[in-house]
């Protein structure tokens, strides 16, 4: 029974730290767009722009919202 305890609580634990690490890494992704647009180069920012967005939507939707949340509740 506490073994049982103990796997779901680590496994909530990696999905919320990987929700986490993907929300970090999608924030990184949007706020370097942002410089390279800045800086004019306009195929690296929407590409970085893109990949940015799918990494937010992965750490807050996919894994804090769709998978995090629904285990607490």
């Amino acid at each position: 029974m506490q073994s049982d305890l103990l796997v779901e609580t680590l496994t909530g634990l990696v999905y919320v730290a990987l929700a986490g690490l993907l929300t970090a890494g999608g924030l990184v992704l949007e706020y370097m767009s942002l410089q390279y647009l800045a800086s004019g180069e306009t195929v690296v920012a929407l590409w970085l722009a893109g990949f940015g967005a799918i990494m937010l939507y992965a750490g807050l939707y996919g894994f804090g919202y769709g998978t995090v949340l629904a285990r607490v509740v």
